[in-house]
């Protein structure tokens, strides 16, 4: 793997592209075929070959996270992430901030991807700073398309690190050319930055603070009892019965829907903190009074709720899909007609590529959105196979044990599904564990050089 330079710097930005040369084509290419060959035996022997395959470690990585090993899924992306960094242009200089990767190249994506995933590690050890710092450098990377949709974590990141006034700075920035304040995560999470100033109730940050809330509340009801649900906080009884919050759960668009799930599975604890719920307490109340009243801003919100929102885009998608959180779910079956894969997932509709995936005649007739994503990362996880019955996932949980070849096909999957697994994972252990790094060893001009000094 290298990097080029692509054109000439144009007004003080530099874009750059990965390529692989073709001894990696080649690799890349049995690759695939081990995608395609239903068999994980193959990924294996690719990985034994060659350690430092990129798409290789971040399929087994997210192997395995879903077993949950997440020691060993951090440091294949760590070993995936290392292999990129060392093919950098000498002019790719991350610190400067202007340089740019198009995410459309097939090869430029794996760098998005892997440091996608580290950051996610890393702010799992409650390493906050340094997640923020790797959003900020994988939103340099694209700022214009954001394709894995860095703007709806980073203010998280910001919170947790106590960088308040730095996320004040990036939302008046990004206001007036992204309109972030449309988003729910940081329509709650910049008035909470602006609480979190200055402790006076009666100072400028505090009054800041509830116009903000408010604002949030009125323009995004449905995040509120949700959130008060992951909190485990009963609410009272005007607000659980008032319609302005009720119906906004029940009424909002499935990608409004996303939006509010990403929002409070990923903040919800920091509104337990001291003082937290009774300030969001005494802002909703002011809002139903608002409501209760007829202002016309209640109305204007709610007209921009039905106009907006309404399809969910590529970039939010891959986020969900990489965030992996249970409490969010990606509509996959209306936007995707194939297999959604760990190391390249929802390629871009202008996507430049230079490998295609072999096609091989497979049976998908009871495809859905587990069995597309068991396949992507198990190639060899198929309901379906040739030369064997067809097993409905309904008709395996709801057997009682009178249809004796249904439930030995459910044996059947269930045992493959295990050994597959098991064996990528002990192989992966023992590859780990025998690979050793050989030390640096001296020229004989550095020798002669240190003894004549």
């Amino acid at each position: 793997i290298s990097m080029k330079l692509v054109g000439d710097i144009h007004y003080e930005y530099a874009y750059f592209r990965y390529e692989h040369n073709s001894h990696y084509q080649k690799i890349q290419k049995t690759f695939l075929e081990a995608v395609e060959s239903l068999n994980p035996d193959n990924i294996v022997a690719v990985i034994n070959e060659h350690p430092y395959h990129v798409d290789a470690l971040i399929q087994l990585s997210d192997l395995c996270k879903m077993s949950e090993d997440l020691q060993m899924a951090a440091q294949l992306n760590e070993r995936a992430l290392y292999c990129l960094e060392c093919a950098f242009h000498p002019l790719f200089n991350l610190a400067k901030g202007n340089c740019r990767l198009d995410y459309r190249y097939q090869e430029n994506r794996a760098l998005f991807i892997t440091l996608f995933k580290h950051l996610t590690f890393v702010g799992q050890r409650a390493c906050y700073r340094t997640a923020l710092e790797l959003c900020r450098l994988l939103l340099s990377l694209e700022p214009d398309e954001d394709p894995l949709a860095v703007i709806l974590c980073i203010d998280f990141y910001a919170l947790r690190s106590l960088k308040y006034e730095w996320l004040i700075c990036a939302y008046e920035d990004w206001e007036l050319i992204k309109n972030v304040s449309q988003l729910p995560n940081f329509a709650f999470s910049v008035a909470m930055a602006h609480y979190q100033l200055d402790e006076d109730p009666d100072s400028e940050k505090r009054v800041r603070a509830n116009e903000l809330l408010q604002e949030a509340l009125i323009m995004f009801p449905g995040v509120l009892l949700p959130l008060l649900d992951r909190c485990s906080v009963q609410p009272d009884s005007r607000v659980s019965s008032h319609p302005f919050f009720t119906r906004a759960v029940s009424e909002q668009s499935p990608a409004l829907a996303q939006l509010v799930q990403l929002y409070v599975c990923r903040n919800y604890f920091m509104w337990k903190e001291c003082g937290m719920l009774e300030w969001l307490e005494c802002n909703v109340h002011i809002v139903l009074d608002q409501v209760d009243k007829g202002d016309p801003y209640i109305a204007e919100c709610e007209e921009k709720r039905k106009r907006r929102y309404q399809k969910t885009p590529t970039n939010v998608l891959r986020h969900i899909i990489l965030s992996d959180m249970k409490e969010v779910s990606a509509t996959l079956t209306e936007n995707v007609d194939g297999p959604v894969l760990s190391y390249d997932p929802l390629p871009p509709t202008d996507s430049i590529n230079i490998y295609t995936r072999p096609q091989r005649p497979r049976m998908y007739e009871h495809s859905n959105a587990f069995t597309m994503f068991f396949r992507s990362i198990l190639p060899n996880f198929n309901m379906n196979e040739p030369g064997a019955p067809a097993v409905d996932g309904l008709q395996l949980m709801n057997d009682d044990g009178g249809g004796g070849d249904v439930e030995g096909a459910a044996a059947a999957v269930r045992v493959d599904l295990t050994r597959s697994v098991t064996s990528l994972l002990d192989a992966m252990r023992d590859l780990l564990s025998n690979i050793n790094f050989q030390p640096d060893v001296p020229n004989d001009a550095d020798v002669d050089e240190d003894s004549d000094d």
